[in-house]
């Protein structure tokens, strides 16, 4: 049972799916992903973040979709705010020594968009 009672109906769940994706590509997908076309060493991190974040959704049992992804940014996010960080502004990224967490995140949105989610 969700936390407090709460039930989200499964519409109410990809549109909020949608928000948090659509958020983390504005965030840091769209500047990670163009980054990432201008530079081989940066892709090949976003690709294998792409892949293991879609192996631990399967992993897990689960379709990789819109809903598992969203799913799968929120506890990468948790991750950063229990270690007291926060994600950088875009402009404030250097891509050629972007963290792990951000790529990560990058490599998120980079499943959602090949995938035709965003």
């Amino acid at each position: 049972m969700p936390p407090y009672g709460l039930h989200m109906t499964h519409s109410a769940r990809v549109l909020t799916a949608h928000a948090v994706l659509d958020q983390l590509m504005a965030s840091v997908g769209v500047d990670g992903l163009v980054a990432a076309l201008r530079n081989p060493g940066l892709l090949a991190a976003v690709d294998q973040n792409a892949a293991a974040t879609r192996e631990a959704i399967r992993a897990a049992g689960r379709d990789v979709d819109l809903v598992a992804l969203a799913g799968y940014a929120r506890s990468v996010l948790a991750l950063l705010s229990r270690h007291g960080h926060s994600l950088p502004e875009p402009d404030a990224i250097d891509w050629n020594t972007a963290n792990g967490h951000v790529l990560r995140l990058v490599g998120i949105c980079a499943l959602a968009e090949s995938a035709g989610l965003l």
